[in-house]
């Protein structure tokens, strides 16, 4: 078995280096890379506006009327998250509203 060595000497930017370390977009090592990067941005988020509201994670459950387990997962980036139920716990449980960009 050969292990490969990472070739840094070329790399100028984030993006070559997300290249070295992941591959190219689309490949699927940098797809679980790039889906992983966006649970953790959710579950960061959700942390900051759920501490801004004064609300425990068994709180806001209960507020949206879910497991209390659920609320702790999304926010240790472990659980895939439906649209409709970030809206649900963004809007309805935390007052915040959501916008989407697509680029």
């Amino acid at each position: 078995n050969m292990i490969s060595e990472k070739n840094y000497s070329a790399v100028t930017n984030f993006e070559q280096l997300l290249e070295v370390e992941y591959g190219a977009v689309g490949e699927p090592e940098r797809n679980d890379f790039e889906y992983n990067a966006q649970l953790f941005i959710i579950a960061e988020k959700l942390k900051e506006y759920r501490k801004k509201a004064h609300l425990t994670q068994a709180e806001l459950a209960e507020k949206i009327g879910t497991k209390k387990s659920y609320i702790p997962r999304i926010e240790k980036a472990k659980a895939d998250i439906q649209i409709s139920t970030l809206f649900k716990i963004f809007e309805k449980g935390l007052g915040v509203n959501l916008a989407f960009k697509f680029s």
